[in-house]
């Protein structure tokens, strides 16, 4: 098994370079693959009182922004907590071989909503439902899609 990291860990070996690019960056492809096969996220978000909230989610990658893509709805839990703290934890295992993982830590750098956020839910529910569109859209629900930003990424797999 290989584990590679990259970040802050100073007893580890480290990928440091601008925009963590290189070995460890999400856009490496045994990376990617992660983010995009059918594998769920965990989505570690901070409550208030700075207690850690984690949440199974579906999950995407823009490689050329080198960043993670989460959808939510405005009122849920995970968007009042990076509303206030954008500072989260992903974590990805393969569905297939569980000790084939990554963990980044970042901070949503960007919160789109409308159009881009609904069509992006769309996307997510073909790729883990096989429908055209999201089935489970409560009436009024205002989608949400987060963009993070990785600051630190370890592989292991």
């Amino acid at each position: 098994m290989k584990c590679t990291q990259s970040g802050d860990n100073k007893n580890m070996s480290t990928n440091k370079k601008k925009g963590n690019q290189g070995r460890n960056s999400i856009t490496d492809p045994s990376i990617a693959k992660l983010f995009e096969e059918k594998n769920f996220a965990f989505l570690a978000t901070l409550m208030k009182d700075g207690s850690p909230q984690v949440t199974p989610t579906w999950v995407d990658i823009d490689k050329n922004n080198d960043t993670i893509l989460v959808n939510t709805a405005k009122g849920r839990i995970k968007y009042r907590n990076i509303s206030r703290d954008p500072r989260v934890a992903v974590s990805v295992i393969d569905f297939s071989n569980p000790y084939h993982m990554v963990t980044v830590r970042g901070k949503v750098i960007e919160q789109i909503n409308g159009k881009e956020a609904d069509e992006h839910i769309d996307k997510l529910a073909k790729k883990y439902l096989g429908k055209d569109k999201y089935p489970r859209r409560a009436p009024g629900e205002e989608r949400v899609l987060l963009r993070i930003k990785p600051a630190h990424v370890a592989h292991m797999g």
